[in-house]
């Protein structure tokens, strides 16, 4: 595009049932709807800054905040419902259908839009989601994962330091821009303590940040063409989530990155969009 665009400049809200939520809009032609992870200082913008300009040269791509998250309201994590929220969202834009693209927590509740919700969806893209809830937290054994641990260490440490442990265990390698995304994620995490306390708090209830999985019965269901894609060096969710998700989901292929961690939107952004602006273009 001939200007780069904003956060400010692109931002957007809109008031739904289930909450008030930023979002930002960018682009014409058929809608894709982009879903962040989870994380302290997640937000949409950073969790697809590279790929929003590109996808928007020939798509109205829609990057939503979640609730809990970025600049969206604070809301208990227990009375969230993502994939409702999606729709909410759809129906408050006049979008019949939109191509649903998620990373991590986002690709979840891509997955449950597109079960539960078949006629909303048009094409499904995830990026690094587990396949279903594990007592371990996506980790091989009893308990969290190395990059969960981590996750959960920036809720009750959101500095700089705790921030660029997670970029260093989000990717494969972090690179010069590392410690510019640190910053940024401690900065808008700092911003939202109550987006903090609520985290803290559901996992101290036994809540989670994601209230609602597809099920495999539902996942075989899903009608969408479908891409997955995954890093086969993931230190969050392990790639063979993926493997079980294109085994279950008819219409699906599975790309796996050599070289790359949770973030494969980032590591990976220029295949990344090709692979999607292709995907959305002839499926």
């Amino acid at each position: 595009m001939s200007n780069d665009p904003t956060e400010s400049g692109t931002s957007r809200e809109v008031a739904l049932a289930s909450a008030t939520v930023r979002y930002h809009d960018l682009g014409e032609g058929h809608p894709i709807v982009l879903l962040h992870g989870s994380g302290p200082g997640a937000t949409a913008w950073s969790n697809f800054r590279p790929n929003i300009p590109e996808l928007a040269c020939r798509f109205r791509v829609l990057a939503l905040d979640l609730p809990g998250w970025g600049g969206s309201q604070a809301v208990p994590m227990a009375e969230r419902d993502h994939p409702r929220t999606v729709v909410e969202f759809l129906d408050a834009l006049g979008i019949e259908k939109a191509a649903l693209v998620g990373n991590s927590m986002g690709g979840v509740v891509s997955l449950a839009v597109a079960a539960l919700h078949p006629d909303r969806v048009s094409h499904l893209i995830t990026m690094g989601p587990a396949s279903k809830p594990r007592p371990g937290l996506f980790g091989p054994g009893g308990g969290p994962s190395e990059g969960m641990k981590i996750l959960f260490a920036g809720y009750q440490d959101p500095s700089q330091e705790t921030m660029r442990r997670l970029v260093d265990i989000m990717s494969y390698s972090s690179g010069d821009a590392a410690d510019g995304i640190a910053a940024e994620r401690a900065a808008a995490a700092q911003g939202r303590p109550d987006h903090l306390k609520h985290f803290l708090e559901g996992l101290a209830t036994g809540s989670t940040p994601i209230t609602r999985w597809a099920t495999p019965q539902e996942l075989m269901g899903i009608t969408a063409p479908s891409l997955l894609i995954h890093g086969r060096d993931d230190r969050v969710v392990h790639f063979e989530a993926s493997l079980e998700l294109v085994s279950l989901i008819p219409d699906s292929r599975l790309v796996l990155f050599n070289r790359c961690g949770h973030w494969a939107q980032l590591e990976h952004a220029a295949e990344f969009n090709r692979l999607v602006t292709d995907f959305v273009s002839n499926n």
